[in-house]
């Protein structure tokens, strides 16, 4: 009998050894949209000037990931705010700890599951959990543990994407029976811009999102295909299965050009009763 295939979004195990192991996987996400999006003020700035927080406050980063917030707005950190940064990957802490050497700033490091914060209650005047809610096997107990870290007027800030994100690459990869699915299998169900307003909600004041306008214009093949295989379960995706997708995203764009990526992501913004 042919195994299910399962997805393996949240698969914790799997996550720490192979997707966030370091940022190289990462990267190559990162690396798409660094190059290729519509949009000239970047993500991570605009991220950076939704934190309505006051001169003097305490921040927890959770699944804080190589650190690129912070690096990429490291001159309009200010004085006053003590930032801790957490991930549940040793490796991609690490990865921060190099990266934001030189920012000047001052940051605290804990490896840490957003399920089981090891911090005192109501210590944090605002959390962050930028794109990393769906990679969390219960956000019940997330919320839970983020709701008790912050202090009562508290703010929390999750990002993620909506079910058109990057729906041309998805379709892409279904066109040809690459075999590539990202994270092994489907994501249903996991944390979206149309349902996360409503779990949010569940244990936070004032719910809001706000979407960022963006997309791709990307002309070339090798990014598209580092990108899919970035979070495609590759245990046995060889080097002619690679060839056979760079030939498919080849013909694509020698039929129509350069491929236009639907991007839909967004920012909820909420508040500790």
């Amino acid at each position: 009998m042919e195994e299910a295939v399962v997805s393996r979004i949240a698969d914790q195990g799997y996550l720490r050894a192979d997707q966030y192991q370091d940022a190289t996987k990462f990267n190559a996400r990162v690396e798409l949209h660094k190059r290729f999006s519509t949009n000239q003020q970047g993500w991570l700035r605009w991220v950076f000037e939704q934190l309505d927080l006051p001169a003097q406050c305490a921040i927890l980063e959770i699944g804080c990931g190589p650190g690129y917030l912070w690096q990429e707005n490291a001159e309009h950190i200010p004085a006053g705010w003590q930032i801790t940064l957490a991930d549940f990957s040793p490796g991609m802490l690490d990865e921060a700890r190099r990266n934001l050497q030189a920012v000047g700033h001052p940051f605290a490091f804990e490896v840490a599951d957003v399920q089981n914060l090891p911090f005192a209650a109501a210590h944090f005047d605002a959390v962050i959990a930028n794109h990393m809610l769906y990679h969390v096997p219960s956000r019940e107990r997330a919320y839970a543990a983020i709701k008790r870290v912050l202090h009562p007027g508290g703010r929390f800030f999750a990002a993620t994407n909506g079910e058109a994100h990057l729906r041309e690459i998805h379709a892409l990869v279904e066109r040809h029976d690459l075999g590539t699915a990202a994270w092994g299998g489907p994501s249903t169900g996991t944390f979206l811009l149309e349902n996360g307003g409503a779990e949010i909600a569940r244990w936070f004041e004032g719910v809001e999102l706000r979407r960022y306008p963006d997309g791709l214009i990307v002309p070339e093949a090798e990014p598209i295909v580092a990108f899919i295989l970035s979070t495609a379960d590759t245990r046995a995706f060889g080097a002619e299965e690679r060839a056979r997708l760079v030939r498919a995203v080849e013909a694509e764009i020698a039929a129509q050009g350069p491929l236009r990526i639907t991007k839909d992501v967004g920012l909820f913004l909420a508040t500790c009763e």
